[in-house]
């Protein structure tokens, strides 16, 4: 796929190749904000490696944001967070990257990403990362 083509409007998603095809996927498909004050997204079902033991770790991933010009395509975020299952990154890297992809792609006045992964080894971890342009 390259770098600037939509993806399909209906059937399979392409695999995405990497986390930066899959970044500027969602900044090409974000779409011009309606009057809303708050946008969340709930993904339940993300997927990243462990760096230290390259184990799937399995979460959730809340995505809030204030729009201002332009808002997150659901498809595309779908097709991001996909990227992350070849990911090694520990829960809290995650919170931080996320967000920082969540400004690039649609530079929101503020925007909160938690990511919470679920138990594994008797532990859970949630991690906020928040950013703001106000």
């Amino acid at each position: 796929m390259a770098e600037h083509e939509s993806l399909p409007r209906q059937g399979p998603l392409p695999r995405p190749k990497n986390l930066d095809e899959a970044r500027e996927q969602l900044k090409t498909e974000a779409f011009p904000a309606p009057d809303v004050q708050l946008v969340v997204m709930n993904a339940t079902e993300f997927t990243a490696i462990c760096p230290r033991s390259d184990q799937p770790d399995f979460g959730e991933v809340v995505i809030e944001y204030k729009p201002r010009e332009r808002c997150i395509e659901s498809k595309a975020l779908k097709h991001y967070l996909w990227a992350y299952r070849d990911e090694g990154a520990f829960c809290e890297s995650l919170a931080a990257r996320i967000a920082d992809d969540v400004v690039y792609a649609v530079e929101p006045a503020w925007a909160r990403v938690e990511v919470r992964q679920n138990v594994r080894g008797g532990i859970s971890i949630v991690a906020a990362a928040e950013r703001s342009a106000e």
